[in-house]
């Protein structure tokens, strides 16, 4: 499975995207650049094709770029291929894909004021190109929240919501049908800012981030993708941190970078198939918050 890590902030904003093997550990590879270096860009993935989506390059960004999972050589690759375009420019949107559809939620979009909530969702047919269409609508609004697969369902949690701020919402879409996404239960944590998450078919980790009590946590829950109900506790990373990255193969999840607000270069990884803490994989070559991950190997792929 190979993953990648896109974007960021280090500080300023960081176009590199670098490459892991997901299934071992520490060794990157340059797998080229963003068309502009970004924070908040987020991305998704099918077995052949890496897809970014919206970011701050410094505004609000619109943009869908990608590039192939399979690219070896990268020298004199300047750039991800232009897709298309989101229905606004969005900061830290939720990315989540099966192996044919994406979906693009949770965005904070710019407009007046600057940070907008809104409950848009937008999708794509990852293997063709074109600006994105219409979904459906989130039954409750958010933005920055962290996305999961399983082959039939997407679902994300967390983020900012309306007031008071912070949820602990979980929602649900199935993705090969348009409509509004559905409540799919609660987080274990009351607030989740910053959160990440990914999944292989059946399980979803879900990377708490900030929650508010004791702040910057190292705290990791789960669900069952196909059934409904509240997140239970997993385990914790290494090191606490939020506005992380996070990507899967078939058997593990990675959780990289973020901030406690110092910058964090960590990489942890844990087994789906048991509870229990992280483990250290490795460090990003440089110390990175706001980044982008996604993989060829998510559970929304099977």
């Amino acid at each position: 499975t190979r993953g990648l890590f896109g974007g960021g902030y280090s500080p300023g904003l960081f176009q590199i995207v670098s490459s892991i093997n997901v299934d071992t550990t520490g060794i990157f590879a340059s797998f080229g650049n963003l068309a502009a270096g970004s924070r908040g860009v987020t991305a998704m993935g099918s077995r052949t094709r890496a897809v970014f989506t919206g970011g701050y390059e410094p505004g609000f960004s619109n943009r869908i770029q990608f590039n192939d999972f399979a690219r070896e050589d990268t020298s004199g690759f300047n750039g991800t291929t232009d897709f298309g375009d989101l229905s606004t420019g969005a900061f830290n949107p939720a990315s989540m894909s099966n192996s044919t559809r994406g979906i693009i939620t949770s965005m904070e979009a710019s407009g007046s004021p600057i940070a907008q909530l809104n409950n848009l969702i937008d999708f794509i047919t990852i293997a063709s190109t074109g600006n994105a269409v219409d979904f459906g609508d989130q039954v409750t609004p958010s933005r920055h929240s962290a996305p999961m697969t399983s082959q039939t369902r997407g679902v994300y949690f967390g983020g900012v919501g309306p007031s008071p701020g912070t949820t602990n919402v979980i929602q649900y879409v199935t993705i090969s049908t348009q409509g509004d996404s559905k409540d799919f239960g609660d987080c274990i944590s009351s607030r989740n800012t910053g959160p990440s998450g990914g999944s292989n078919a059946t399980r979803g980790l879900l990377v708490h981030g900030y929650d508010g009590n004791p702040g910057v946590t190292t705290g990791v829950s789960t669900i069952q993708l196909s059934t409904l109900g509240d997140s239970v506790d997993f385990g914790d990373l290494t090191v606490a941190r939020y506005n992380s990255a996070s990507m899967a193969s078939r058997t593990r999840l990675v959780v990289g970078g973020g901030q406690t607000p110092t910058l964090k270069n960590e990489i942890d990884y844990k087994q789906f198939a048991s509870t229990g803490n992280f483990s250290d994989f490795g460090n990003l070559e440089t110390a990175l918050s706001q980044l982008a991950g996604c993989s060829n190997g998510h559970g929304g792929l099977g």
